[in-house]
């Protein structure tokens, strides 16, 4: 996928770490202009350096796009800065796991907030500014918590389950624009974000169910983000890819 991005502006939002970052990085590196965004203005920078140091391209959008204003903020401000907008990647996350009886309505609003609302607002905003002539393409984090479910789930499943409706609606409305809609679906990676749901004991109970033998990791799912961001998957639009090493597909007994 070398320089599959030469010339192109894409925003990555919750791009501070994790997941995000390793998306940042890899699109930075097949050439793409990336709109690095998160809420932290101290993690946004040490991506952006990160980029520079390896000879890429950045702009720092520090923004909430937790909301339907500071995502347009995000959107609008990063296309007019880069010129364009072609790829969106709609990342931004927070999670905490409950129990049904446990579940706070401060938890449920938070969630939903950064994790469903600024799906619909990405996609709003990115629809708007990419140009219909080119085309774009949109990608949503899921999680294979919206196909097979845990205990103490139930905000996180619900809302992972609903990037994938909101990314084949998307995809059916956009498709006449060239925007194409899609998702990746992981299963566990160990991130900074994820730490604090994991132990040795459920890693490896993780390990144990996927036919692939080991966890996922950041760089695994960002290939997968960027391969659908690219030309390559040019006649795929409202699919949900499941990276998870086989972790939803199989029984192991």
């Amino acid at each position: 996928m070398s320089q599959a991005f030469a010339g192109r502006v894409a925003l990555v939002t919750g791009a501070g770490n994790g997941i995000g970052r390793a998306i940042a990085l890899q699109l930075a590196a097949g050439g793409a202009t990336v709109g690095v965004n998160d809420l932290k203005a101290e993690f946004v920078e040490r991506v952006v350096q990160e980029i520079a140091a390896s000879g890429g391209h950045s702009i720092a959008v520090v923004e909430n796009v937790a909301t339907r204003d500071g995502m347009r903020r995000a959107v609008l401000g990063l296309a007019e800065q880069g010129g364009r907008l072609d790829v969106m990647v709609n990342n931004a996350a927070w999670v905490r796991y409950q129990a049904v009886p446990d579940v706070a309505p401060e938890t449920l609003d938070r969630m939903v907030d950064i994790g469903f609302k600024a799906v619909v607002w990405g996609i709003q905003a990115a629809a708007e500014v990419m140009d219909p002539a080119r085309g774009g393409a949109i990608v949503n984090l899921a999680s294979v918590a919206g196909i097979v479910s845990a205990r103490n789930s139930i905000v996180y499943s619900g809302i992972k389950a609903g990037v994938m409706g909101i990314t084949r609606a998307a995809a059916a409305e956009l498709g006449n624009r060239r925007i194409r809609v899609n998702a990746v679906a992981p299963s566990a990676v160990p991130t900074e974000g994820t730490a604090r749901n994991r132990s040795v004991e459920r890693d490896a109970q993780r390990v144990a169910r996927t036919p692939l033998g080991r966890l996922g990791t950041v760089e695994d799912i960002a290939r997968v983000v960027c391969f659908l961001a690219s030309d390559e998957s040019g006649f795929l639009t409202g699919q949900t890819i499941a990276a998870d090493g086989g972790y939803t597909t199989a029984n192991l007994l």
